[in-house]
């Protein structure tokens, strides 16, 4: 009966703390007290006590932003975005001159009027990419409404985001640290685009609360973490598990020998590194696989190359297949640098390329994703985050978040498909219904984290 009591009394002290935290206008209605603008040369103008952004040729992105920074805190506002328009509002964003000359960078809280719809998606301006586009929550698209006022909810509180269009629960992200910033409204660049130049997008009822950083609060989104070698609760929750520690082999070896490769590969803070070793295929420190197989899975790891480098992941790999030169067999889903390593160009109609079905099926998000901006989304120079899913003979690589391949192995078509590739002299291969997972070493040099498994 105490503990309950204590219990209740807690909550009741919370309640009334966050009750105490009153929310305050970031815009007044009248001015741009409080406001700088930052990068661009688009006009920011006030009307019916909403500020106005018209979108202007000939200038890059163009930033209103508070001049106070907040760490932890509830962003209410309403958004009225032109009709075809991409906009955002920074949240925890910099602006400092030992960064790309003061370029504004950060996370941005998506506005997108595009077939695309990714309204109330995450994207990391001028850094990251795409943290949460809706592809991971694609149900919740029917949440923005075209041409009308919308009304958006953030949170963040520690590492822990999420974002609301119209009181539907669009993303749920865990990042990798916690930053302090602006609060910054985009008017995006139109290039020469005659046809944008004018349009506006307006804000209006402004508002934020400051919490605490271990503020706690309910999301219904699927998560994604990004917070090193960490499993969340959530996902423990929904059955995810650390693939690799972060720290030590348990879990790895050799693919071709019984403990883990004495030389090239290293793991320093959180990091397993292959090592650059002349680009040869497993010549070095050779291939690593789980020492477990798996049948029905979603593979989940992030992965950074160097330039001009070539590694994998497979999955589906037997390493009794091959014990000679070269690498264990599997069905392998690409890393390469498509600019500069001479692979992108091989294969049949680039069935090499990152993200790829190696040797098979080429990545393509436009299959699946139509209004898509591009092929697919690539971190050049930074972390990219590589799923596969396998339920049966159904089999889905994404990249970034966004699908680039599905199959299904196993059927004539499969067949026909593996007979035209470098895999024909494999009996059966890719049907076995159950494998190891593998990294491998091509010789350059490649880094992983956030490896992580749910079995289905």
């Amino acid at each position: 009966m105490k503990i309950t009591y204590l219990g209740v009394l807690a909550c009741c002290m919370l309640v009334f703390t966050l009750q105490a935290q009153k929310s305050k206008d970031l815009f007044n209605g009248k001015n741009f007290k409080g406001w700088k603008v930052l990068n661009g040369t688009a006009e920011y103008t006030i009307e019916d006590n909403a500020i106005v952004g018209t979108s202007k040729t000939g200038t890059p992105n163009t930033f209103l932003a508070t001049k106070k920074e907040y760490t932890n805190f509830i962003l209410d506002y309403e958004i009225l975005l032109g009709a075809g328009l991409n906009s955002g509002v920074q949240i925890r964003s910099r602006s400092i001159s030992d960064y790309n000359n003061g370029r504004v960078h950060g996370l941005q809280v998506e506005a997108d009027d595009s077939e695309r719809n990714w309204f109330g998606g995450l994207f990391d301006e001028a850094r990251k990419g795409w943290r949460y586009p809706l592809e991971y929550n694609p149900e919740v698209k029917r949440a923005y409404k075209r041409g009308q006022w919308n009304k958006i909810k953030v949170i963040a509180a520690g590492n822990h985001i999420a974002t609301w269009v119209n009181g539907i629960n669009m993303t749920n992200l865990y990042e990798e640290s916690v930053e302090t910033g602006f609060i910054g409204l985009q008017v995006h660049s139109i290039g020469n685009s005659k046809e944008k130049a004018g349009k506006t997008i307006k804000w209006r009822n402004i508002k934020l609360t400051e919490i605490p950083e271990d503020y706690k609060f309910e999301t219904t989104a699927p998560v994604l973490n990004y917070a090193l070698n960490s499993i969340v609760e959530e996902e423990k929750e929904n059955g995810w598990k650390l693939l690799w520690d972060g720290k030590s082999t348990t879990g790895w070896r050799g693919a071709k020998m019984d403990d883990f490769p004495k030389t090239g590969w290293v793991m320093n803070d959180g990091i397993l590194t292959v090592q650059a070793s002349g680009g040869g295929e497993s010549e070095h420190g050779g291939d690593i696989v789980t020492t477990k197989p798996y049948e029905n899975f979603i593979l989940e790891l992030d992965f950074k190359y160097t330039k001009g480098a070539n590694s994998g992941i497979k999955y589906f790999v037997d390493t009794e297949l091959n014990k000679g030169k070269g690498s264990a067999i599997g069905c392998e889903f690409q890393i390469l640098d498509d600019a500069v390593h001479p692979d992108a160009k091989k294969g049949t109609n680039g069935n090499r390329t990152i993200g790829s079905l190696y040797d098979l099926i080429k990545a393509n998000a436009q299959e699946y994703i139509p209004s898509l901006y591009t092929k697919k989304y690539v971190n050049k120079s930074g972390w990219n985050r590589a799923r596969i899913v396998v339920n049966g003979n159904l089999v889905q690589h994404y990249l970034n978040g966004c699908k680039v391949i599905e199959y299904t192995r196993g059927n004539q078509m499969w067949r026909a498909l593996v007979a035209y590739s470098k895999y024909r002299d494999w009996p059966n291969f890719g049907e076995a219904k159950s494998g190891l997972i593998l990294l491998q070493d091509h010789g350059d040099e490649v880094h992983f984290k956030n490896i992580k498994i749910k079995e289905l």
